[in-house]
């Protein structure tokens, strides 16, 4: 594997793989077991939008695995003075073993891709977040066990959150339904080849696509970015909430996933969360180990 710059580009195949990856790694991490795979490596970290579990899980993973990153604020680097991308990729490809990027823009990580000679990996763009999705799927199968024939709800706002797990839901066998207001939808290709791919619905009633499902999914009202749109869209999710009716059309041992900040009583209470933390809090924990996966498997295989 090259890069993660989408879930997209990935074969069934390849998502589990990595996810055994992270299994073992997460072991080994748990065990004392060293895991210097990645020694003499140098990771870049650029961040066009600030992060907590980003930054730090993918500081620690490069620790872990014995090689070392290097924080790169987009006001630090030359790009954010107006350098293009392309210069940039190939500057740094000459420095750097590889480059993690959270940015707006998908087009920006395509392009480092494409005129970069190093790996590039997809911390977050304004269209996906592979890895964090990685870390969602490597959760749900350690608290169901499989994926097929289990049923993935999202509910709120058809985000890059919302794309990422579409995609991963649908490749591994899972049925994906995804509730949220109309205007608010995903994106158009990913739901017209989610439909063509396996069992996909989008709906604005959220008992309906909650009904039976095996994990409840839930983001933010309003991501990094629009938070001028706040106020409106408070009014126009104040029905998308994870909250205990939808619990109760859910299956009575379903889990709850949430990619944090969590904003309580918006887009989940209080309640669910602190009942469902465990899961939540775990699922942020496996942002370390899927994330020290896609390095290995990205920097070393």
């Amino acid at each position: 594997m090259k890069n993660l710059l989408k879930l997209m580009d990935l074969s069934e195949r390849e998502i589990i793989e990595i996810l055994n990856t992270a299994d073992q790694l997460k072991f080994e991490k748990k065990n004392g077991i060293p895991h210097k795979l990645l020694e003499g490596k140098s990771l870049g970290l650029i961040f066009a939008k600030s992060s907590t579990r980003t930054r730090v899980s993918f500081e620690v993973a490069m620790y872990d695995l014995g090689g070392n990153s290097l924080f790169l604020s987009s006001r630090d680097l030359q790009i954010g003075r107006g350098e293009v991308v392309q210069d940039t990729a190939r500057v740094l490809s000459r420095y750097l073993d590889g480059i993690m990027i959270r940015t707006f823009d998908q087009a920006e990580v395509e392009a480092l891709a494409k005129f970069g000679t190093i790996p590039i990996i997809n911390g977050l763009t304004d269209y996906c977040h592979p890895c964090q999705v990685l870390a969602d799927l490597m959760t749900i199968r350690e608290y169901k066990g499989t994926f097929k024939g289990r049923k993935l709800c999202y509910v709120g706002d058809g985000n890059n959150m919302t794309n990422s797990l579409i995609v991963g839901g649908i490749k591994l066998g899972m049925e994906v339904a995804v509730a949220c207001p109309k205007g608010y939808e995903p994106d158009a290709e990913i739901m017209k080849w989610a439909a063509a791919n396996g069992k996909f619905t989008c709906d604005e009633d959220v008992l309906k696509c909650a009904a039976d499902a095996d994990v409840l999914y839930t983001d933010v009202w309003a991501s990094m970015g629009q938070e001028q749109e706040a106020e409106q869209r408070k009014k126009v999710f104040k029905n998308y909430q994870i909250n205990d009716k939808v619990m109760n059309v859910a299956k009575s041992d379903a889990m709850v996933l949430h990619c944090l900040p969590a904003h309580r009583e918006e887009e989940i209470t209080s309640k669910v969360f602190e009942e469902h933390s465990k899961e939540i809090f775990d699922e942020a924990e496996n942002r370390l180990h899927a994330q020290k996966a896609v390095l290995v498997k990205c920097l070393r295989d």
